[in-house]
């Protein structure tokens, strides 16, 4: 079998992952296909949203489909980072054991780690969680600890502040994607929500998802063969250069914002990560179109959720992050010519 039969075999696969989650989640199909993008670009996700539109049915059924092994952890504000590592417990003759925990039980058989409420969890504990998503290695026990095709999904209660901590800015630049998981607005979903009791049962819900429909340990391999197969042209990557640019010093392209200096507003553009990250989504959002080549649309259609957390602010205008970031970020593609 030649790579573009090969590849489209995988789109196949792609495409059926995609109407599997959509058996649990309906209203949501950008979100489905962001999180499709993330997981053949090989990167994390955060999810966040109001309380109670599906961000974890969705996130549990994507674990379903995709197979292997699943880890799911609470984040709470007593979680230490040894709880990832070990778990201590006394057995029935009453002896201490130490048994390996949610991140090295099943090793490189780990393919989804779903981190529920990350935001509940302490610093310590997110900074233990960079290092496993950045090299996905853990050392442990004396030894190294190696999960290769370990994806890590994440949700973020926005709503609730009490006993919760903000993401440190290396943490966040780890996700390949930060998406925003919105209220579905149409009537007849809403309805469907509210009327149908099949949408009740979370449960049944996650079951009707057809499970392990993809040869999980060929992923990196097939990502690896997508990115090579998408052609950027050199108009293309002018582009994407200005977009970097703008990312750091939006004032030089004729960017504003109201009420802001835009001299003092940003304290550091999207890093070469942060740009490699975009790359790797458009590319991969192309392939699901059936192109060979990248278009604007590809990199417009992928750009604020890659880029909106990776652009840091100086601290008097970091308070108003929530405002500020999807505003220069729609100003960035609106005064950018795409070719």
């Amino acid at each position: 079998m030649d790579s573009e039969e090969q590849l489209q075999d995988w789109r196949h696969l792609a495409l059926r992952l995609e109407s599997e989650v959509a058996k649990a989640v309906i209203g949501q199909p950008q979100t489905i296909r962001m999180i499709n993008v993330a997981l053949f670009a090989r990167g994390h996700v955060l999810l966040e949203g109001d309380v109670g539109v599906g961000k974890t049915t969705v996130l549990r059924a994507f674990s379903r489909a995709i197979g292997g092994d699943f880890e799911r952890v609470e984040g709470t504000v007593d979680l230490m980072p040894g709880d990832l590592i070990y778990h201590t417990y006394v057995d029935a003759q009453g002896h201490p054991r130490i048994d390996p925990g949610p991140l090295l039980r099943h090793g490189e058989r780990l393919v989804t780690f779903f981190f529920n409420e990350i935001n509940r969890a302490r610093p310590q504990v997110q900074s233990l969680l960079l290092r496993a998503m950045a090299e996905r290695t853990v050392a442990a026990f004396d030894r190294q600890y190696s999960f290769p095709h370990m994806t890590v999904f994440a949700d973020r209660n926005r709503v609730e502040r009490e006993e919760t901590f903000e993401l440190a800015s290396a943490a966040r630049d780890r996700f390949m994607f930060e998406l925003g998981m919105p209220k579905p607005s149409s009537r007849e979903v809403r309805s469907a929500l509210v009327f149908d009791t099949a949408f009740h049962d979370p449960e049944r819900l996650i079951q009707a998802v057809a499970p392990a429909i993809l040869p999980w340990e060929r992923l990196n391999a097939a990502s690896a063969q997508i990115q090579r197969s998408v052609r950027v042209s050199d108009a293309i990557a002018r582009y994407v250069l200005d977009l970097w640019e703008a990312s750091e010093t939006p004032r030089k392209f004729g960017i504003r914002l109201d009420d802001v200096d835009m001299e003092r507003l940003v304290l550091a553009g999207a890093s070469p990560r942060g740009m490699s990250a975009l790359l790797r989504a458009a590319r991969t959002l192309a392939w699901l179109q059936e192109r060979q080549h990248l278009e604007p649309a590809d990199l417009m259609t992928v750009l604020p959720s890659v880029l909106a957390h990776r652009i840091f602010f100086t601290p008097v205008y970091e308070l108003r992050r929530a405002e500020l970031a999807p505003a220069l970020i729609a100003r960035i593609m609106d005064q950018i010519a795409a070719p």
